[in-house]
């Protein structure tokens, strides 16, 4: 059982930092270079649709890593799956904090009506996206360590 656990928390948490990662270093950066501010909407929509998926996919990381150590509390690697699972916290504390507050704005955008500082906007969320992804990237990073 714990074993099962331990590998669905790697996959669940390895995909999500696949799916922020190509968000961070191709999607945005790719969106951004669309002429006459095509990416306005294109981010839009992605916020929208984002916006309602990695709520869940973040929380649901989050209790596999806390099942997961508590399962096996005392265990060699618990220390490395509790680490991980308190960066998982922190990067869900992050997200309510600075990252949602602009992503709420983001997804009600149209080219219509789109502020003039949106591209500051959605540079200080990506600043925050990058540092995001560090952090599930580390606790990815412990969470495999653990596994082996």
């Amino acid at each position: 059982m714990q074993d099962v656990l331990a590998v669905v928390t790697v996959v669940v948490v390895g995909l999500m930092v696949g799916v922020e990662f190509a968000v961070a270093v191709f999607v945005n950066p790719i969106l951004d270079r669309l002429p006459n501010d095509g990416g306005v909407e294109a981010r839009s929509d992605g916020a929208r649709v984002l916006g309602r998926v990695m709520p869940f996919w973040y929380i649901g990381s989050v209790v596999l890593g806390a099942v997961w150590s508590t399962l096996t509390w005392g265990d060699a690697g618990t220390s490395l799956v509790a680490a991980g699972a308190a960066l998982l916290v922190v990067s869900v504390v992050m997200s309510i904090l600075l990252l949602v507050p602009i992503n709420s704005r983001v997804a009600t955008w149209s080219l219509e009506g789109v502020p003039a500082d949106w591209k500051q906007q959605v540079g200080r969320w990506d600043r925050f996206h990058y540092v995001r992804v560090g952090v599930i990237v580390l606790a990815f990073t412990l969470f495999a360590v653990a596994l082996v």
